[in-house]
């Protein structure tokens, strides 16, 4: 069985829910999706690929800790799981939280650590330090940890120190990290900020997210300038806590469904064992598990 853990879909504009992220809402022109991709499409677009089951990450095309659709999504359809949108640092963050949680099929929170504060999941900033400033958001993380959610952060590699402050001060949470931390085909391995990432592996309650290949690669399918990071990063984690994923709709700018999941069988020197657990067992048993579903 093939888990997505990093796909997106989002619902209409609505009266109550309008689009309020015009960096999105115009950038889904460029996709080759329906201009509302819903998760029945998302669905439909699963069976095409073979894909059992997938986590829809929030879509902040509505105001970004809306999480209406995210919540109503994972709740209605039981192939579906939800990451949500908390702003940490609000006033009720952890009620915002635990009511989130609550909700059938939700597993967890994403913290846009890669984007300003003030620009929330509108651009890129890899000097943003806010989640440093996060820390003592305490409700927030005492939520987190009542709640058993898991902790999805998108960080540039040149924020893994304050990745790294998050996960030394609440150590037994379970964290992924998405889209190998923005590392492109010349960011060098073993030296610089994103060996880095080493010291995030010696906690077993961390995995990284092998997604969005498509996007970070400088070449066509099967991407292979980005084949030396995966095989890295399973060297460094171990394959139990590395997790394939598609980011599907986003990367369907340059790429199908099926192929931001097929270049993983092009990659060199992995065994099958490799690739069930990239595909299926790693995300199962780091977060589905740890999580009770």
């Amino acid at each position: 069985m093939v888990i997505d853990p990093h796909t997106h879909a989002w619902g209409p504009a609505r009266p109550d829910h309008p689009w309020t992220n015009p960096a999105l809402s115009d950038r889904i022109g460029e996709f080759t999706v329906h201009t509302v991709f819903d998760a029945d499409r998302l669905l439909s677009a699963m069976d095409r690929a073979a894909i059992e089951e997938a986590v829809l990450v929030g879509y902040p095309i509505c105001d970004w800790t809306d999480n209406w659709y995210t919540r109503a999504a994972a709740a209605t359809h039981d192939r579906l799981y939800g990451i949500v949108m908390v702003d940490p640092l609000a006033d009720g963050a952890g009620d915002h939280l635990r009511e989130c949680m609550a909700v059938d099929g939700v597993i967890g929170v994403r913290l846009g650590a890669a984007c300003p504060h003030d620009r929330m999941w509108e651009t890129f900033d890899e000097s943003a330090t806010w989640l440093r400033s996060a820390l003592e958001a305490d409700d927030f993380w005492a939520a987190a940890q009542e709640t058993d959610a898991t902790i999805q952060i998108l960080c540039d590699y040149r924020q893994f120190d304050q990745a790294l402050a998050v996960v030394e001060r609440y150590p037994e949470l379970t964290y992924l990290f998405d889209h190998v931390a923005h590392a492109d085909p010349d960011t060098p391995l073993e030296e610089g900020d994103f060996s880095t990432i080493a010291d995030l592996a010696a906690y077993e309650t961390v995995a990284v997210k092998v997604s969005a290949l498509p996007h970070l690669s400088e070449e066509p399918f099967p991407y292979a300038d980005m084949h030396g990071h995966v095989r890295w990063l399973l060297e460094t984690f171990g394959r139990k806590r590395v997790v394939w994923g598609s980011d599907f709709p986003n990367v369907s700018d340059v790429a199908t469904y099926p192929e931001s999941l097929n270049w993983i069988y092009h990659v060199e020197a992995l065994s099958a064992a490799d690739r069930r657990w990239l595909t299926e067992d790693a995300f199962a048993t780091h977060v589905l598990a740890r999580s009770g579903e």
